[in-house]
């Protein structure tokens, strides 16, 4: 049977992850001045090295299937922060976006329990879309909801897809679409039969 993208991978745990912010920014400098001119670029994704700790055969196979499933970089699957599940913020209620065509830095929204001082605190994360839709960005600024309960979330990287208006906002273990930055993956296993795994992704803008 095919294998449907984005897969997902075994729940087991991992040892590091490191999460990099990467930003397109070009900047000149003048030679005389030294003054310097800036352009922000639309491109901003999450970079990701993820190595897990020495797991027993029975662990290991199913993600190392999981990890060959995705063919390189062609396949796609669902990942998040799995040291940080849960936010900060009271994140009480049933957020969705608060009307269509929004994109950018700043997205309101709706559904949240009302007149919360910290419904989502900076550096939570939110999930926006499902499945091969999914992305994960993380909020920027302290956010209270309103006696309405709408919130305008300012958000890294900023939304790139209009999502429609009521679309659901993930508050609890969000993930996005990643894809693995290059085409081979590699296991070790020790005198031990312990496996080593580890792996580097590119979350899909």
């Amino acid at each position: 049977m095919p294998t449907t993208f984005p897969v997902s991978l075994p729940t087991t745990g991992t040892r590091t992850i490191t999460i990099r912010q990467q930003s397109v920014v070009a900047v000149a400098s003048s030679p005389y001045t030294l003054e310097r001119q800036v352009q922000r670029h639309q491109g901003q994704v999450w970079n990701l090295d993820v190595e897990y700790a020495p797991l027993a055969r029975a662990e290991a196979e199913a993600l190392v299937a999981a990890l060959c499933s995705l063919n390189g970089r062609e396949g796609t699957f669902l990942f998040g922060d799995s040291a940080n599940k849960a936010p900060r913020g009271t994140a009480t209620g049933t957020p969705v976006v608060n009307g269509g065509s929004q994109t950018g830095e700043d997205i309101s929204t709706r559904g949240w329990t009302a007149s919360v001082t910290g419904i989502l605190k900076a550096g939570d994360w939110v999930q926006f879309g499902t499945g091969s839709t999914a992305r994960l960005h993380k909020v920027l600024a302290d956010t209270n909801s309103n006696g309405s309960g709408v919130a305008t979330l300012t958000l890294w990287p900023r939304v790139r897809t209009a999502w429609a208006d009521g679309s659901a906002i993930v508050t609890t273990f969000p993930k996005g679409n990643f894809a693995l930055t290059t085409d081979g993956q590699d296991w070790s296993v020790d005198v031990a039969h312990r496996y080593g795994l580890k792996f580097s992704a590119v979350s899909i803008p």
